[in-house]
C-alpha cells in the first residue's frame, strides 16, 4: 500500500475530488494548510494598498490507496490540480507498513 499525499491549489481541490471519486478512490482526508516554495509568496493589491502574502494558502490531501494503483491515482491527481503556474503543488508517495480500522479491527487491504 502506498500514502499519496498532494499540496494544491484551493480551488482545485473539487476538480481532484471528482477525478478521484471517478477513478474509483473512495476516502480520502483534507486538511487546508498554508506554505510557499521557489518563489517564497507573492504581493496582493487590496483597496490600494500592496501587501505581502508570505504564506500561501493550499490544500492537502492524503490517500492510501494499493500498490499497483499509485501511479494512476498520481497522474490522476496531477491532470485534474495542474494549471500550468508556478504555485500547483506538489505531490509525493510513501509506503505504507500497516492500516487499522479503528471501528472494526481490520488490518492492512481489509482495512482500505
Amino acid at each position: 500500500m502506498k500514502l499519496i499525499t498532494a499540496v494544491v491549489k484551493p480551488h482545485k481541490l473539487e476538480d481532484v475530488r471528482a477525478a478521484l471519486e471517478t477513478f474509483g478512490v473512495t476516502g480520502m482526508t483534507v486538511t487546508e494548510a498554508s506554505g510557499y516554495g521557489r518563489q517564497k509568496g507573492h504581493t496582493e493589491v487590496y483597496r490600494g494598498a500592496e501587501y505581502e502574502v508570505d504564506l500561501v494558502p493550499k490544500v492537502k490531501l492524503e490517500v492510501v490507496v494499493e500498490d499497483g494503483d499509485s501511479a494512476e491515482v498520481v497522474d490522476v491527481i496531477v491532470k485534474a490540480a495542474q494549471t500550468g503556474k508556478i504555485g500547483d503543488g506538489k505531490v509525493w508517495v510513501v509506503p505504507v507498513e500497516s492500516i487499522v480500522r479503528v471501528r472494526t479491527g481490520e488490518l492492512d487491504g481489509d482495512a482500505l
